[in-house]
């Protein structure tokens, strides 16, 4: 049985405010020389970066066992919208044990996106359009990136802890989902790495 949203985002609160540690095996070198996209996955990412005409950024680490390789095992979604907004994903699952995390862009756009919230009850459906991200919970800092903490997230972040950040004029996202056996605040320490790993590949012509 899943979490409530409201317990998810008190939890997360929770692990948020108690501090987020780093990977203390990371090389002197891999420091001074910065993150830097695996090479391969960096053929998929800067396929992705030409094909919408705009920067995207490349992860230099996921979480275990994934990698961030396009078409590759663990990429279970790489879609283009006509306006060229972006989602990526990348699973595992076994049994009721998952590890999931999704990116996203919206070239030309900065808005948060909205969605449709379901409700039914005595016989009717409503449908009403709310954010995509809502639930803010501070921010997190990373290479130049400010990115906003959301705890309460839709569709394909729905259970997801997301980081969204604005650059030149379009929004990204960076999100987990909270699965065993991933706990809270092990979520939040792996998307800080993700977003300290970032690497921005620009499109090629």
């Amino acid at each position: 049985m899943k979490t409530p949203l409201a317990l998810v985002s008190l939890a997360l609160l929770a692990a948020l405010t108690g501090g987020c540690g780093g990977d203390a095996r990371q090389s002197a070198a891999a420091k001074a020389s910065g993150p830097a996209c695996p090479k391969a996955w960096r053929v998929g990412w800067q396929r992705l970066a030409n094909r919408i005409d705009a920067p995207v950024y490349c992860p230099s680490w996921v979480p275990s066992p994934l990698t961030a390789e396009l078409e590759g095992e663990w990429n279970t979604v790489n879609s283009v919208d006509p306006d060229r907004s972006y989602l990526v994903g990348f699973a595992w699952q076994e049994r009721s044990e998952e590890v999931h995390v999704n990116f996203r862009g919206y070239p030309g756009r900065t808005r948060v996106p909205t969605c449709l919230d379901v409700q039914t009850g005595a016989g009717k459906v409503r449908r009403r359009p709310v954010p995509c991200f809502s639930d803010a919970r501070g921010v997190k800092r990373a290479g130049g990136v400010v990115a906003t903490v959301y705890t309460v997230n839709r569709d394909a972040d729905m259970w997801h802890v997301l980081y969204a950040w604005r650059r030149q004029g379009t929004l990204y996202t960076l999100s987990e989902h909270i699965a065993p056996p991933l706990t809270y605040a092990r979520v939040v320490q792996n998307l800080d790495r993700m977003l300290r790993g970032l690497v921005l590949l620009e499109p090629r012509s």
